[in-house]
């Protein structure tokens, strides 16, 4: 046990370099992580982008540069991650569009504390597109309506013009950039409309900057002109110079390879479902357990796994996978054939997938695309259900008869075809066998010849049970007996 002086002495020490080790981090000044985010916005981006900002938003010296060029993606994949870079101080995060911010990625963009841009990039045009069975149309009001206020959420918070921001979703805005003696101001065209006549008498200059019909879409000067951007830079040093982190150590970040994986599997879901569904159907049709159970766990597997990872399969889908797989083993190990257990567990697997491509169990009335991605989601399970019973349909009848030509046997080449079941050989019967009947023969019923209990007639005549009989004949199949007894006596 130390004495409380040197106990003390301890204490100090470890406080003195706690301090030195906290004053040489201050010292060395910011850090700054740039974090690319290209291709299509997709959930496994929002999981990506979620790990980076966890891991680095306890850290006091990260600085947070997002490197756009992307063309946009899913909704709820961007509302993520806007969800995500909102939870880090807008003084930290810096949005760097490389090449485009289109759509979704305009979103991303504005959620970040500065902006500044490439020469010769774009931003802008952020009108929600749904797929219909007459092709992409664009989203109804509803749709469009929680964008905008999304949008205005981000321009408040970073001092950017709202009607300007709310333009690059609705076609329906016209917006004008109005002048007065001592300041300037974008309004859109029913707040025009509802100026007094003398409000409009002051106005210097009047000048259309969206016209109605158009989606407010910049390039890199006009941003800037705008507000939005801070300045067009020629590469992200010198944008990081402009900034005042040009000194500053720099990071790169990349995915993980779980994360390469998951966004390299996302276009191949559908196939995998396809093979999964159809190996397991082939599964439950054929007795036992074999390489089509085995191929379409891995396929359906793999679906989830990769769902699993980008967040959107949680416990919840783990259960209604593992219900379905019980279901499987149910009707594969202990119910023969194809019943009730076969139908419910494909119902319960088609279910399992359903959700885990979706991070909500039903669509929020208040958040319009989810219903339809849900939609969405139903038709590409079912499409793929459809697909893989008539993959499976077509590999049992027609791929796996060809085998035999090009897999050399042994095979067994022996058929039924002249084989007849009234034949004696393989009743083991023949006429002037004797036995006992077993039930009441009107004129049919059983009994026991040589130890082997066999259905029986008589040639019109009833016998009761405990009856000596005797094989009469042999033909198409039945057994034809008489009475021992009667047959004496007559």
């Amino acid at each position: 046990m130390l004495p409380k002086a040197k106990l003390s002495q301890v204490w100090a020490t470890v406080l003195f370099f706690v301090f030195i080790l906290s004053a040489a981090a201050k010292a060395a000044g910011p850090v700054v992580h740039i974090i690319p985010v290209s291709g299509t916005v997709e959930p496994g981006m929002a999981a990506y982008l979620k790990r980076v900002v966890s891991s680095l938003e306890k850290d006091d010296t990260a600085i947070l540069v997002f490197s756009l060029d992307t063309f946009g993606g899913r909704v709820d994949a961007a509302f993520d991650i806007v969800e995500t870079i909102s939870t880090v101080p807008k003084e930290k995060t810096i949005a760097y569009v490389e090449k485009r911010a289109i759509s979704a990625g305009a979103l991303i963009a504005l959620s970040a504390g500065t902006l500044i841009m490439k020469e010769n990039t774009l931003i802008g045009d952020c009108a929600p597109i749904i797929q219909t069975s007459e092709g992409q149309k664009e989203a109804g009001e509803k749709t469009q309506t929680v964008l905008r206020a999304q949008f205005r959420t981000l321009a408040k918070r970073n001092n950017y013009s709202e009607v300007l921001a709310e333009s690059m979703v609705s076609k329906s805005m016209e917006v004008y950039k109005i002048t007065w003696e001592d300041r300037s101001e974008y309004m859109d065209k029913t707040t025009w409309q509802e100026l007094s006549e003398e409000e409009k008498a002051k106005v210097i200059r009047k000048s259309t900057v969206v016209s109605e019909g158009e989606l407010l879409t910049m390039d890199d000067k006009e941003a800037a002109d705008l507000g939005f951007s801070r300045q067009s830079v020629a590469t992200l040093d010198q944008a990081l110079d402009v900034l005042g982190y040009g000194a500053a150590q720099k990071i790169e970040v990349s995915e993980n390879w779980s994360e390469t994986f998951v966004r390299w599997l996302q276009p191949f879901l559908p196939i995998l479902m396809i093979l999964g569904i159809g190996a397991v159907y082939t599964e439950i049709k054929a007795p036992g357990f074999g390489i089509p159970g085995i191929v379409g766990i891995i396929c359906l597997g793999l679906v989830f796994f990769n769902q699993y990872l980008v967040g959107l399969a949680d416990y919840t889908e783990i259960l209604v996978f593992i219900i379905g797989f019980l279901l499987m083993g149910l009707e594969m190990f202990v119910l023969p054939g194809f019943g009730i257990a076969g139908i419910s567990a494909i119902i319960v697997l088609a279910a399992g997938l359903v959700l885990s491509f979706q991070n909500f169990v039903l669509p929020d009335p208040n958040l319009p695309w989810q219903g339809a991605l849900m939609i969405k989601n139903l038709g590409l399970v079912m499409g793929s259900a459809l697909g893989a019973l008539l993959v499976s349909m077509s590999v049992v009848r027609f791929a796996l008869p060809k085998l035999s030509k090009v897999i050399k046997g042994p095979y067994l080449d022996a058929t039924l075809q002249d084989s007849r079941v009234e034949s004696t050989e393989a009743l083991g019967i023949s006429a002037g066998d004797e036995g006992v009947s077993l039930t009441t023969l009107r004129p049919s019923g059983k009994v026991r010849i040589r130890d082997r209990k066999v259905d029986a007639v008589t040639q019109g005549d009833f016998i009761d049970p405990a009856t000596q009989v005797r094989v009469i004949r042999v033909t198409a199949g039945h057994v034809i007996v008489e009475t021992i007894m009667e047959k004496r006596e007559t």
